[in-house]
This record gives structure tokens, C-alpha cells and sequence, in this order.
């Protein structure tokens, strides 16, 4: 392959990172999808002499960097729990609103059944309501997980991990030390084993993690 045809070649992928970034709805995806669409036409700008356009990509990289370093620190963000009760407005304007990414994406067997012991609780994330979680507590002493739904603009797994961490008190006084849900969606099963879910060999499509008593 000739040495210019190689740089249009690069030219072409550098361009079609960049499309693809403006699509993605997760703010941490946009982001490093950005970073790498800039470095890439960075590099093809250098290669063809272009240097206007070099310098425009290095500064698009430094932007991106700069929001990069903003998403990945945690101690900027305050994170707290809202609960609401199940004649709540907002909670059934939410699920409504997002009912298609729910049962279209990520959880399509859920159904909200409102009972006297479940957890319903907005994710605050800097005071906007970014996740929701749903969930009871079983007979047998675990913790069923019936919604774990992030916004799209906060799907940097920053708030799973606040949920499942002591410092939630999601679960009230004595934690469950077993809390499982049900994937029936790669999507679903993908974020589950991120947030230290493993699968269950004798129940399929069942995940499960142990959590240290507070």
C-alpha cells in the first residue's frame, strides 16, 4: 500500500472516531472516544502538513483530558439517596420516560409492583437524580434487585459502585449479605460482573455478591 493512500486511510478512521464519540449517550465514552479521535487526526494532520489543524486537535485533546480527569476523580462528587414513596410522581414520570431503554436494553423483565418492605431510592449524583434502584429484601435473608437504572449521561459505573458500597446504606441498618438480580440482557450482565456480580452455575441468568457486614 502507498504511503499516501495509508495516510487517507487514517485520515478516514481518524474522522470516523470522531462521528461515532457525538453518538455515544455515556459522557465517559464521548469523552476517551473524543481523546483518541483528536490524537488520531492530530497524527494524520502532521503526516499531511496540515498544521492548522494540528493545532485545533491539540487543543480538542486537552479538552477532552480536562473533562477526563473531572469524570474519573471522585472526590468532587457527592453522592446521596432519595428515598420516595411508590405513588411518587417524579418516580413514575421517570420510569415512563425511560421505559424504553429499561425494557429495551437492560432489564425487560422488570415490572414495578410496589410492597411495604422495598427500597426505592434515587442515586443523587451532585443533587440530580441520576439512577434509580428498586429492590426488597427476600425470605431467605438476601437482597433481590428488581431496577439498577443509570441515566445515560452518568453510565461511568460511578454510581453502581457507590450503591453497593458500605457508605450507601442502601440497605438500611443490617446489611443483606447476599444481593442478587437477574440479567436477562448482555448489557445488564456486563454492568453486573463490573460491580463484582458473579453467576450462579446452578441458576442462569442469576448474579450474585457478598457484602461485608457494616
Amino acid at each position: 500500500m502507498e504511503w499516501n493512500t495509508a495516510v487517507e486511510l487514517f485520515g478516514y478512521l481518524a474522522s470516523a472516531l470522531i462521528i461515532i464519540s457525538i453518538t455515544q449517550t455515556s459522557i465517559l465514552r464521548l469523552r476517551l472516544l473524543g481523546l483518541v479521535g483528536a490524537l488520531a487526526f492530530l497524527a494524520y494532520s502532521l503526516a499531511i502538513g496540515a498544521y492548522p489543524i494540528a493545532v485545533v486537535n491539540v487543543v480538542a485533546a486537552g479538552i477532552h483530558l480536562w473533562y477526563l480527569r473531572r469524570l474519573l476523580r471522585h472526590q468532587d462528587e457527592v453522592f446521596r439517596l432519595l428515598h420516595v414513596l411508590p405513588s411518587s410522581v417524579y418516580l413514575l414520570d421517570f420510569l415512563d420516560f425511560y421505559d424504553d431503554e429499561i425494557h429495551g436494553r437492560f432489564q425487560p423483565e422488570f415490572a414495578f409492583h410496589p410492597r411495604a418492605d422495598q427500597v426505592r431510592a434515587f442515586i443523587l449524583r451532585d443533587m440530580v437524580p441520576a439512577g434509580l434502584f428498586i429492590g426488597q429484601p427476600e425470605g431467605d435473608g438476601t437482597f433481590r434487585v428488581d431496577l439498577d437504572f443509570v441515566i445515560p449521561q452518568y453510565r461511568d459505573f460511578k454510581i453502581g459502585r457507590y450503591v453497593y458500597s458500605p457508605e450507601s446504606g442502601l440497605f438500611g441498618g443490617s446489611t443483606p449479605t447476599c444481593v442478587w438480580a437477574r440479567a436477562s440482557t448482555p448489557e445488564h450482565a456486563e454492568y453486573l460482573r463490573r460491580m463484582g456480580f458473579s453467576a450462579r452455575t446452578d441458576d442462569p441468568g442469576r448474579y450474585e455478591i457478598r457484602l461485608s457486614p457494616t
